[in-house]
């Protein structure tokens, strides 16, 4: 996906949550604010985007989104339940309606036989409802895995307004 291919994707997503009268949230890690800067790309997105949370150690994510030391311990910092913990969080301490979580490993160290390089987990949610999470397996360098994470990032937000 190019930029411009990018920032269609985020004027959309921006265009669904402005015709909700909603505010999005974004907690990162391996992508370090890049949904956050996608979106604040876009004129006129802080009708719509209200803050992002770049929470790469688990201390950070511990402190700023509330992430349990029991889950990032059981489950890891790469996991399902990891990026539903930071999704709540994000909800939790901001003002936004909706909520994306990413967090992964891109590369080109870090990986391991049970969560390779390019296994990133994600997760979506609305005020009260029940987070979402995915977790994909993305091929590419650590350019390539951040840039199609920002992507499933931005779809996952349409999808769940969608839904």
């Amino acid at each position: 996906m190019s930029s411009e291919q990018l920032v269609s994707l985020a004027t959309l997503v921006g265009a669904k949550l402005k015709a909700r009268g909603a505010l999005l949230a974004t907690a990162e890690s391996c992508t370090g604010g890049w949904v956050a800067q996608a979106a604040t790309a876009i004129a006129g997105s802080s009708d719509w985007f209200e803050r992002g949370f770049v929470s790469y150690s688990n201390a950070a994510k511990q402190e700023m989104l509330g992430v349990s030391a029991a889950t990032l311990a059981t489950h890891g910092a790469v996991s399902e339940q990891t990026a539903r913990e930071m999704a709540i969080g994000a909800l939790a301490h901001s003002r936004a309606q909706v909520a994306l979580a990413i967090t992964g490993i891109a590369g080109p160290t870090g990986g391991s036989p049970e969560k390779p390089v390019g296994t990133v987990c994600f997760a979506w949610l609305e005020k009260d409802g029940a987070p979402v999470a995915l977790t994909r397996h993305i091929d590419g360098d650590r350019e390539s895995v951040r840039r199609q994470s920002v992507i499933v990032a931005l779809q996952g937000v349409l999808d769940l307004l969608d839904a």
